[in-house]
């Protein structure tokens, strides 16, 4: 940016900090919908669906997105989520998880009152239509593999003044409130003052100038002893956990989005994540294998053999499998390299190769100006993937979690230690839509896709964000430290990769908070991308003659035998139920459920197969986590039946192994239309070489009424079941 821009856009930001006077803080919105009809009885076994992911706009990102900067769509304050969660969904349960490092004092007190609310609606508690959790999201990035432990939602089990923290628990860092006063002002206020204060940029930075009054609270003290009104932060997980524990409450903490490469840097890796502090295993029973942010299921075995050889120094050249971002980026160079001589132009190529491969998170950065269509499908999977994260790492995957083993920190029973987690999925909404994933329309609202606003402020802001280049043939170096107001802007890529919701699915013994909670502790729970698929995966032959529910864990001297059974989800009808239309105003089901609901007809979809994946932990140092993942290990094809897919099998190669073994299923879907289905939409040539793509744009470029859609299998995920050998 040259001089005179940023002497205006300083100038503009002090206006606009100024203009913050007139702004305030947002209101919580009111419930509308009084309890609904639940579809189960109280007591007995059932499956219950919901979402433990659910960001309204009392999240900083959440915020933004909603301002006429995204064509956003405005407020969606915790009160949507409770009424989006009852008569849009359906949803059995729900969790509110707004961001730590947004909840002003004042907010977290009115969340919780807000989910209180919500639940008083629901009717009896031993019998509710809806059980409503508050909850926060811890948000940490690292910009090495070292020093990246990811993002985590804090999940409370009860609502009482002496069942909840005093205070949600950041990953901010000593002095972020008072950079982040300044970054914010500066990145927003040279286009925002071409709107009125009243279209939302007044409440934000007010609301930004309260995050940085509110004082951080003083280190080396109990959580217990520290005053309300001060801002809690823990940058590490062992932190985190300290402090959850001080507390004392009942809590649960569920990694997720862990393989999104925005967030993660090249070849991250839950290794550094397995010693007992960081892995706290009474709190952390479970991941979030699938939300609306991708399918962080999958170790991707091409990326991640590049990724090795770029940690090394060393930009790998592109396969029939993997396109790594860092060599596009020379080839995009080469391009323009005109009338360069012939050695120049090979110079620079290798010069923004470089520059690429330092960039990390970010090697778009390096060309500003070149387009997403440019770029290909690089750093993306070629192999079919279900719904993949952007830029995936594989090291950070749920399958990976399972192979990892640290034979040098052995846990009590003398086993290395390991991640013992359960499986559920989540939306990751970011307009208080919880449990999204029911049908596949609304990709701008059911979705997070979003894009700069095609002109007005949109376009003013974008040089400001995005940089630009004096030498159009000539990469630039990344920035040396985090903007986070960029990855907030870079969405052209990422908007093809964001998908409706996904569901938790738990197997509860009644419809109550305390039944729900149990589930989830005892890992008997499961996750899908959306649909409402019935899902039971058993070990028969537990010990002591009985069965070990998914999610179980037991040691065993003989051949293990399983049993498994998927139900398809019911057909969804077009609109909202009777039920739903006669408990939300017109404006209102519009507004938040976009005229859609979770509106089930009597038929079913068909079960199309069931996958089986084994993986053997690491037993010893080094040992590569490719070789332990079997995927699939076994694949059971189903013929189409409105009763589902039923199958045992076992696996006779266990008992003579000497190893541990960990097993879940995969119930595929038949083949639906789904938002996003084929991401970027690369097309190839005989070859197999990308030779063009066509992105499904969050802004102007791929209209509103666009969902993108593309056939593809919905899917269940079961927990796994740990098999131990016996002694």
């Amino acid at each position: 940016m040259s001089v005179a821009p940023r002497r205006a856009a300083r100038a503009a930001a002090l206006l606009l900090v100024c203009c913050a006077c007139s702004g305030g803080d947002a209101p919580d919105g009111a419930i509308e919908g009084a309890a609904r009809q639940a579809e189960s009885a109280a007591s007995g076994d059932q499956i219950l669906f919901g979402d433990l992911h659910v960001h309204t706009t009392w999240s900083i990102d959440a915020f933004l997105y909603g301002l006429p900067l995204f064509g956003g769509e405005g407020a969606h304050p915790p009160a949507d989520a409770c009424d989006f969660a009852r008569h849009c969904a359906g949803l059995d349960f729900y969790s509110l998880n707004d961001h730590a490092e947004g909840l002003t004092p004042e907010r977290w007190r009115r969340s919780i009152e807000s989910v209180r609310a919500c639940n008083e609606k629901a009717g009896d508690p031993s019998d509710p239509d809806l059980v409503a959790f508050v909850g926060w999201e811890w948000s940490q990035m690292g910009e090495t593999p070292e020093t990246h432990f990811g993002h985590k939602n804090v999940i409370v089990r009860g609502l009482a003044d002496d069942e909840v923290p005093a205070r949600p628990i950041s990953a901010l860092a000593d002095d972020a409130m008072g950079r982040a006063r300044l970054l914010w002002a500066a990145r927003m206020a040279e286009a925002a003052l071409a709107l009125p204060p009243t279209q939302g940029y007044a409440d934000f930075l007010w609301w930004i100038r309260r995050l940085a009054a509110v004082p951080f609270c003083p280190q080396g003290v109990d959580t217990r002893d520290l005053p309300d009104d001060c801002h809690e932060q823990a940058p590490t997980p062992e932190r985190l956990f300290e402090k959850l524990r001080q507390w004392g409450g009942d809590a649960l903490v569920i990694p997720h989005g862990l393989a999104w490469g925005v967030h993660a840097p090249p070849s991250a890796t839950l290794a550094v994540q397995l010693a007992q502090a960081r892995r706290a295993p009474e709190l952390q029973r479970l991941v979030e294998v699938y939300s609306g942010h991708g399918n962080s299921e999958v170790y991707e075995r091409a990326i991640a053999t590049a990724q090795m050889q770029e940690l090394a120094g060393v930009c790998p050249a592109p396969t029939p499998d993997f396109l790594p971002c860092c060599w596009q980026a020379g080839e995009i160079l080469r391009k323009r390299c005109g009338g360069l001589p012939a050695a120049e132009c090979e110079s620079r190529v290798a010069e923004v190769r470089r520059l690429a491969l330092e960039a990390g998170k970010q090697p778009h950065w390096v060309l500003p100006d070149a387009g997403a269509e440019e770029w290909l499908d690089c750093d993306q999977p070629r192999d079919g993937a279900f719904k993949p994260v952007l830029a995936p790492r594989p090291d950070m995957s749920a399958q990976a979690a399972l192979a990892l083993g640290d034979p040098a920190a052995p846990d009590a029973d003398g086993r290395p230690s390991r991640f013992h987690w359960g499986f559920v999925a989540s939306s990751d909404t970011h307009s208080a839509r919880a449990g999204s994933g029911y049908k596949q329309v609304g990709r701008k609202g059911m979705s997070d896709a979003r894009g700069l606003a095609a002109d007005g402020i949109g376009a003013r802001i974008q040089p400001y964000v995005a940089g630009s280049q004096d030498d159009p043939a000539r990469g630039v170096p990344s920035p040396p430290a985090p903007a986070g107001f960029r990855n907030l802007l870079d969405v052209e890529r990422g908007a093809s990769f964001l998908y409706p919701g996904g569901l938790a699915a738990v197997h509860a013994h009644g419809r109550g908070r305390d039944a729900i909670w149990e589930a989830l502790v005892r890992r008997e729970v499961y996750g899908t991308s959306g649909p409402r698929i019935l899902l039971w995966f058993d070990l028969v032959n537990a010990p002591r003659g009985q069965r070990a529910p998914m999610g179980s864990e037991v040691a065993l001297a003989q051949v293990p035998r399983f049993e498994v059974r998927a139900v398809g989800s019911r057909v969804e009808l077009p609109g909202c139920s009777e039920e739903s239309r006669a408990a939300l105003s017109p404006e209102r089901l519009a507004r938040i459920c976009m005229n859609e609901c979770h509106n089930p007809g009597d038929t079913r979809h068909a079960i199309a197969a069931i996958e089986v994946v084994r993986v053997h932990p690491q037993s010893g140092p080094g040992e590569p986590l490719a070789a332990l993942i079997e995927d699939p290990w076994l694949r059971i094809e189903c013929k189409p039946d409105p009763n589902g897919c039923a199958a045992t099998f076992e696996d006779p190669d266990f008992a003579i192994s000497g190893r541990d073994a960990v097993y879940y299923v995969r119930a595929l879907q038949e083949a639906t239309p789904a938002v996003n289905g084929a991401n970027l939409r690369t097309r190839y040539d005989e070859d197999g070489n990308a030779i063009a793509v066509e992105p499904c744009y969050g802004d102007a470029r791929t209209p509103d009424g666009d969902d993108c859609l593309a056939p593809v299998q919905e899917r269940a995920w079961s927990s796994p079941i740990f098999v131990n050998q016996a002694g």
